[in-house]
């Protein structure tokens, strides 16, 4: 196989790493946001208006816990070079 192949396959799924966590992450930050109170912040929470906020801040959370995994996983993969 081309080396420039399996440079390409490792960054392609590296890539699809990346997306599966991203959606997992924001798929856990819905889950955990819908045992959040939001009608004590906004007036209809059940209402399109509060699910699409749901949804953004489902999103941005789900964002940022999947950056620190990714980050993380990146962290221990270069612990190899320690030693």
């Amino acid at each position: 196989m081309n080396p420039i192949d399996l440079a390409s396959a490792s960054v392609g799924a590296g890539g699809l790493t990346a997306i599966l966590v991203s959606l997992a992450c924001v798929a856990a930050s819905w889950w955990a946001l819908q045992n959040l109170k939001l009608d004590l912040f906004i007036r209809n929470p059940k209402g399109p208006q509060g699910k699409l906020l749901q949804l953004l801040l489902a999103v941005v959370l789900g964002r940022y816990v999947a950056l620190f995994v990714l980050d993380y996983w990146g962290y221990t993969q270069m612990l190899r070079y320690m030693f």
